[in-house]
C-alpha cells in the first residue's frame, strides 16, 4: 500500500481544471507534498463548482479537460512519483436533466434497466406518490408554476420532454398517445385519410397504444427508439405533421390567464413517473433519499451489487492502472450498510489507501473492523483546535456570553431544540416514511397492533432527536457492543422526554436491539432489519442539519469551537486528552488524515487560531465587545419593534471579524461583500429570524445594514477606531497559533492534509468562500526565494519572515521545513513511538511537546501555545527573558545532541531540554536526535 507521506487538496472545478493542476506539481513536489488529494472529478453538473453533484460517475467531467489532459496530469504525477488520492461519492447523484440513468427511470418507471438504482420508495403510503417518484424542484406551487406558462412542452428529436426553466424531463412514451390523438381529425382532414403519412401517423399511435406490457429491456428500448425515430421522421418530412404537432405542443402549453387551457397540460404531467412540486414540499412529503435535506441530490442504492459495480467501474479501472492511489469516501454514514460497502471496496481495490469522511462525537471510536486507514481528519481537527483553547476560563466565558446577548438556554437543551427543529421541519417527511414502515411492522404482532402511526411517529422522533451519535452500524450481523450503548442512551432519555408514549418507545428499542427475532419469520425479521437500517441512514443527516447547519450558527460562546464534528460545549481539549488521542490513532489508525482546513469546515484554520486567543483574554474581550456594542447601537435597524441584528448575531459578528479581517485592511478589496454573504448564510442557517426555507427579506436587509455600517472606512467610524487596535493584537497571537498548530499537524501520528492554499494564512469563511481562487504564482515565487535563502543564510532569512509575519510568508516556510523533514525521517513520523514529553518551569503550560522516536532516531516537537500571558503581541516567545526556566523532561535513553530542522541550529540537552535554547530563532522547534 502506497501510504501518503502528506496530501495537498485541490478542488477542481472549470476555473481550476487538469491543466492547472499540472502546472503546480513541481511547485507542490517542491514544498513537500507526495499526493494530490482531488475533489470528485468525475461529470458533474454543468458549472458545479464542487463536483459532489455528480451526474455520470464513469465520466471523467469535460468541464475539466480532455482526456489527454487528464492523462498528460495522471502521468507527469506518475513520473514526479507522487501520488492521487480520490474523492469519490457512493451516497447520491444530481436530480437534474444531466443525469441520464435518473431521466431513464423517470421515462420508463419500473421497465427502466435502472429502475432499483436509486433510492426510492415506489410503493408509498400516499397514492399520490405511489408509483411516482417526488420532483420538488419548482421555485413556486406547481398550479402556479403551470399556469404562469412556467411548465412547458416541447418536442425534439429526444422526443416529447417537460421543460421548467433549465430543467428538462421526459415524458413516458405512453403518453404520447394522448398527445397525437389530440385533434387528430384535423390532420385528417388537411392531408387525407388514405395519405401515406397520415397512414404512417395511425400506425405509430397504434405502437404507442399496443406496446406489449410484457415487453422488456433491450426489446422495450428498441421499440420505443423506432417509434420515436418514425415520429420525428415524418415531422421533419412533412409540413403538415409538424404544422399539426407543433401548434399541439401550443394547445397543450396553454394560455396565461386562462386557467382551463392548462388542463390538458396537467392531465398529461399526471401520468408521468414523477410528480413535480414547489421545492418546498420535500421537506414535508418526500419518497426518495437525499443528501441530507438537498433535493437536487438524489440517493444511490450501492448497496444492489449492480449498481455498487456501475457506479465504481471507472473508479475501479482508475485504481488497477495506478492512477489512483488512494480511495476517500464521501459521507459514509448515508451509505444503507458502510461495513459491507467498505468490505466489498477493499476485496475490489486491493491494498489502496482508503479514508472515509466520518464525524466522530468526543471519544466515540471509530468502528475497528473496517478495512481502511483512518478518518479523513475533522477529529485530529478538533482536537488540535481545542488544545489551543483555555479550559479553565470556560466559566467566564459562560458568563461574557449570557451577559452580552441575555441568553441563558444550556447548549444541551439548544442540541435537542435544534435537532428537534429539523425533524419537525427540514425531515419531516423522512420521519414520516420511517414511521409508516414502524406501523408495518408493529402491526405484526399483537403488542403492537394498537399502536398509532402518529404516536410512533412521535416516539421516532424522540429517539432521533436524541440520538447522540452520528449513526450506529447494526447489519445482517447483527449489533455490537458500542450500537447497544447508543440504542439504549437514546431510549433511555426519550422516555423522559415523551413519557406517554413508553410502550411505543420499547417496541422501537426492541426492534432495534434485533430483539424478540427468534419468533419472527425471515420475512418479518428482513422487514426489521430493513427498518433499522434506514433509521441509521437518518440519525446522521439529522445531526448533520440539527447541529453542523443549526446549531454551530446559534450557539455563539466561542465560534472557534463551531465546526464540524466538534461540540462547543466542550470548551477546549487539555493536552492530557490531546496526547491521548494522538497514542490512541498511533495505536489504531497510524496512517489516518489529519486536518485543519476542509471544503467543509465552517471556517478558515487561521479564523480559528486567531479567535482562541480570546480565550486567554476574556477581561478585556468582555470589554471591547461592551465598547462596540455601546457605539454600534445607533446603527442597527428598527424593524417592527426588534432591532437587527439581535444581540446573538452582533457577538458572532464581532467575532468573525477579528477572525477574518485581512492583515491587509479591508480598502480595496472585496472582504465587505464576502462577509455579508457569509453573514447571510449564517442567519439563515441559524433558522431563527430567517431561513433557506421562508427568507425575511428585512432581518437580511437590515443586518447588511448594519455590517456596511460598523465598516464603512472613514475616519469618523469610531467602530473601527476602536475595533483596529484589538484586532491587531489577536491577529499577532494568532500568527503564533497558526505556526503551532501546523507544526502539530505535520509532525502527530496520521497523514498531514494541507487545503489548497492554506499554506499562507487562512482566513475564509464557510463555503464558497474557502473555495476562492488560490494564487499559485505568489506561493511558487516565495517558496523559490525562501529555499534560496535557506541555503545562504537561514537566521537572516528567519529574521525577516518574523519582521514581516503578516505576510504570510512565515507560515509557508514552517511549512516547507517541516515537510522536508517529514519526508527525510519518514519512518519516525509514520511507525515512531508517540511520547509526551512534560513541561516544568513558569510556563509549562504554555507548551504542547512530545517525542516520535523509530530505531535510532528521535524526534521533538515544541509548539507555544497561550502567549498572551507570556509576551506583549508585538514581540516574539523567544529566549531566556520569555521562557526563564521552562523545561521538557527528557527520558535517559534520548540523544543529547540536537538540530532543529526548522533553523538547522544545533541544541543541547542533559537529562532536560531548556526551551528557552530550544525557541532562540522561531517560534517553534521540531528537533532531531540520533543516539
Amino acid at each position: 500500500m502506497r501510504i501518503p507521506t502528506t496530501t495537498y487538496r485541490i478542488q477542481f472545478h472549470a476555473g481550476f481544471n487538469f491543466e492547472a493542476a499540472k502546472q503546480i506539481l513541481s511547485y507542490l513536489e517542491e514544498l513537500g507534498i507526495t499526493d494530490i488529494y482531488a475533489s470528485p472529478i468525475f461529470k458533474a453538473r454543468k458549472g458545479s463548482s464542487h463536483g459532489y453533484d455528480v451526474v455520470d460517475s464513469n465520466q471523467v467531467n469535460p468541464e475539466l479537460g480532455t482526456s489527454e489532459n487528464f492523462e498528460a496530469l495522471t502521468y507527469e504525477i506518475k513520473k514526479r512519483n507522487m501520488g492521487w488520492l480520490q474523492d469519490i461519492v457512493p451516497n447520491h447523484m444530481a436530480y437534474d436533466t444531466q443525469n441520464l440513468l435518473l431521466l431513464d427511470v423517470l421515462e420508463h418507471g419500473p421497465d427502466s434497466d435502472y429502475f432499483d438504482y436509486f433510492d426510492i420508495e415506489w410503493n408509498h403510503a400516499y397514492e399520490h406518490l405511489r408509483g411516482r417518484v417526488l420532483a420538488p424542484l419548482l421555485g413556486n406551487f406547481y398550479g402556479e408554476c403551470l399556469e404562469n406558462g412556467e411548465i412547458q412542452l416541447k418536442y425534439s428529436e429526444l422526443g416529447l420532454t417537460i421543460n421548467y426553466y433549465s430543467l428538462q424531463l421526459p415524458v413516458k412514451i405512453e403518453s404520447y398517445a394522448k398527445f397525437i390523438s389530440h385533434n387528430l381529425g384535423h390532420l385528417a382532414r388537411e392531408l387525407g385519410r388514405r395519405h401515406p403519412d397520415f397512414i404512417k401517423f395511425l400506425g405509430i399511435l397504434y405502437l404507442i397504444k399496443n406496446t406489449p406490457s410484457e415487453t422488456k429491456g433491450k426489446a422495450r428500448y428498441d421499440q420505443i427508439a423506432f417509434v420515436k425515430g418514425l415520429l420525428w421522421e415524418l415531422y421533419n418530412q412533412n409540413p403538415m405533421v409538424q404544422e399539426f404537432i407543433d401548434e399541439n405542443i401550443k394547445v397543450f402549453n396553454g394560455e396565461k390567464g386562462n386557467a382551463e387551457s392548462f388542463n390538458l397540460l396537467d392531465d398529461l404531467l399526471s401520468e408521468q413517473f414523477y410528480r413535480l412540486a414547489f421545492w418546498k414540499v420535500g421537506a414535508e412529503e418526500i419518497n426518495y433519499r437525499r443528501f441530507f435535506t438537498v433535493n437536487e441530490l438524489i440517493s444511490v442504492k450501492v448497496e444492489e451489487i449492480k449498481v455498487f459495480h456501475k457506479n465504481h467501474a471507472l473508479i475501479f479501472d482508475l485504481v488497477e492502472e495506478g492512477k489512483f492511489t488512494g480511495l476517500r469516501i464521501d459521507h459514509i454514514d448515508g451509505l444503507y450498510d458502510p461495513t459491507e460497502y467498505l468490505k466489498r471496496l477493499r476485496e475490489r481495490t486491493g491494498d489502496t489507501y482508503i479514508t472515509v469522511e466520518k464525524i466522530l462525537e468526543h471519544e466515540e471510536d471509530l468502528p475497528s473492523y473496517w478495512p481502511i486507514e483512518g478518518t479523513s481528519g475533522y477529529d485530529f481537527l478538533n482536537y488540535v483546535n481545542g488544545v489551543f483553547c483555555r479550559c479553565d476560563r470556560e466559566q467566564q466565558f459562560s458568563e461574557i456570553y449570557q451577559r452580552f446577548t441575555r441568553l441563558n438556554v444550556p447548549y444541551e437543551q439548544l442540541f435537542l431544540d435544534k435537532k428537534g427543529l429539523i425533524v419537525e421541519k427540514n425531515l419531516a417527511g423522512d420521519v414520516d416514511n420511517l414511521a409508516q414502515l414502524l406501523k408495518n411492522i408493529s402491526g405484526q404482532s399483537r403488542q403492537g397492533n394498537d399502536f398509532t402511526r402518529p404516536g410512533l411517529e412521535k416516539a421516532l422522533a424522540a429517539v432521533l432527536t436524541i440520538f447522540p451519535v452520528y449513526r450506529t452500524y447494526i447489519n445482517q450481523d447483527g449489533l455490537r457492543e458500542s450500537d447497544r450503548t447508543y440504542v439504549k442512551y437514546a431510549i433511555a432519555h426519550a422516555k423522559e422526554q415523551v413519557p406517554r408514549l413508553l410502550k411505543e418507545l420499547k417496541f422501537i428499542e426492541t426492534v432495534l436491539l434485533l430483539e424478540e427475532e427468534e419468533t419472527l419469520t425471515t420475512e418479518q425479521k428482513e422487514q426489521r432489519r430493513h427498518f433499522v437500517m434506514k433509521l441509521q441512514q437518518l440519525t446522521g443527516p439529522l445531526m448533520a442539519k440539527g447541529v453542523e447547519d443549526t446549531l454551530l450558527y446559534v450557539y455563539y460562546r466561542l465560534l472557534s469551537l463551531n465546526e464540524v464534528g466538534g461540540n462547543p460545549s466542550q470548551f477546549g481539549v487539555s493536552l492530557v486528552d490531546f496526547h491521548e488521542f494522538n497514542q490512541q490513532q498511533q495505536a489504531a489508525w497510524p496512517h489516518k488524515m489529519n486536518a485543519t482546513a476542509t471544503h467543509d469546515t465552517k471556517r478558515g484554520e487561521d479564523v480559528r487560531a486567531r479567535i482562541n486567543v480570546l480565550s486567554e483574554i476574556p477581561d478585556e474581550w468582555e470589554q471591547q465587545v461592551r465598547s462596540w456594542r455601546e457605539v454600534n447601537s445607533s446603527k442597527k435597524v428598527n424593524f417592527v419593534n426588534r432591532m437587527v441584528p439581535d444581540t446573538n448575531d452582533e457577538y458572532f459578528l464581532y467575532q468573525t471579524l477579528l477572525g477574518s479581517f485581512p492583515f491587509e485592511g479591508i480598502e480595496n478589496t472585496d472582504y465587505v461583500d464576502r462577509l455579508k454573504d457569509y453573514v447571510i448564510k449564517a442567519v439563515r442557517e441559524a433558522k431563527v429570524y430567517t431561513a433557506w426555507l421562508r427568507p425575511d427579506n428585512d432581518y437580511e436587509t437590515g443586518f447588511m445594514t448594519f455590517v456596511d455600517s460598523v465598516l464603512e472606512p472613514s475616519e469618523q467610524n469610531q467602530f473601527l477606531n476602536k475595533f483596529t487596535p484589538f484586532w491587531k493584537k489577536v491577529a499577532l497571537y494568532g500568527i503564533f497559533n497558526s505556526l503551532s498548530q501546523t507544526l502539530l499537524k505535520i509532525t502527530a501520528p496520521g497523514v498531514p492534509d494541507i487545503y489548497q492554499g492554506t499554506e499562507f494564512w487562512d482566513l475564509s469563511h464557510v463555503d464558497p468562500d474557502n473555495r476562492r481562487p488560490v494564487d499559485f504564482e505568489r506561493r511558487i515565487e516565495v517558496l523559490r526565494e525562501i529555499k534560496e535563502q535557506a541555503q545562504t543564510d537561514i537566521l537572516q532569512l528567519v529574521e525577516d519572515l518574523i519582521a514581516t509575519r503578516e505576510d504570510a510568508r512565515i507560515k509557508l516556510f514552517l511549512t516547507a521545513r517541516v515537510l522536508e523533514a517529514r519526508k527525510k525521517y519518514l519512518q519516525v513520523f509514520q511507525s515512531g513511538d508517540y511520547l509526551p514529553l512534560q513541561a516544568v518551569g513558569t510556563f509549562k503550560d504554555n507548551v504542547v511537546a512530545f517525542a516520535r522516536s523509530f530505531e535510532d532516531t528521535t524526534v521533538i516537537v515544541i509548539a507555544p501555545r497561550f502567549l498572551a500571558g507570556i509576551v506583549k503581541p508585538e514581540e516574539m516567545p523567544l529566549g531566556k527573558e520569555v521562557w526563564k526556566d521552562t523545561n521538557l523532561k527528557l527520558s535517559e535513553e534520548m540523544p543529547s545532541v540536537w538540530k532543529d530542522a526548522i533553523t538547522n541550529q544545533a541544541v543541547e540537552s542533559n537529562g532536560t531540554l531548556a526551551i528557552s535554547e530550544a525557541l532562540s530563532y522561531f517560534p517553534a522547534a521540531l528537533l532531531i536526535g540520533k543516539k
